[in-house]
């Protein structure tokens, strides 16, 4: 291995033990709890270390979005893999979504409330997020109805997923019927 394949890996390294350890630092005490400082200190690199994988919380945001997304997309593939059925898949998805919603609120957060500083629905919008989106439309778009643009159908029904993930977990809606709403998700959106 020569010196600069050496130095590369170390770099990728430092950058995936900045973003973990952020990332569990959010889980574990919010996002604001993580500050360049707590997790130089963490991490046990210098402030300018941090900052030569990053220009600041804003990228680390933006790169525990990215992980997340791809995780997300993994989940939900899983999930609609074991479901027979399109009415069965896209129920699957559903659960599947907002059992992560709820298992990583911190990185659902970063994904979707925080500005990560990524463009969603763009041209450059990073592989991590079209191919979550992807996972969505997969099993959705099977299940928009006549006449109705797949792309357009799973935005919607992102929205709701979106919407449930976010007042359940802020206690504005109770978790003992999330079932309940699932289902009457997909059977008054979903056309199967």
């Amino acid at each position: 291995m020569s010196v600069q394949e050496r130095k590369e890996r170390e770099r990728a390294g430092r950058e995936r033990l900045i973003v973990a350890t952020a990332r569990e630092l959010a889980e574990q005490q919010g996002w604001d709890a993580v500050t360049t400082r707590r997790l130089a200190e963490r991490i046990e690199y210098s402030q300018p270390v941090l900052y030569s994988h990053f220009r600041g919380k804003r990228e680390i945001i933006g790169a525990v979005a990215l992980q997340g997304a791809a995780e997300m997309a993994a989940a939900l593939r899983a999930a609609t893999r074991a479901a027979d059925g399109p009415r069965a898949r896209a129920a699957a998805l559903a659960r599947a979504y907002l059992d992560f919603a709820e298992r990583n609120p911190a990185v659902y957060d970063a994904m979707f409330q925080l500005d990560g500083g990524l463009a969603f629905a763009h041209e450059d919008t990073p592989e991590p997020l079209k191919d979550a989106f992807a996972a969505l439309l997969e099993s959705l778009g099977e299940v928009a109805g006549d006449g109705v643009h797949p792309a357009l159908f799973t935005e919607t029904f992102w929205a709701a997923l979106h919407g449930l993930a976010t007042l359940t977990r802020a206690r504005r809606l109770p978790p003992e019927d999330t079932e309940r709403r699932v289902e009457l998700l997909v059977d008054r959106l979903a056309m199967v």
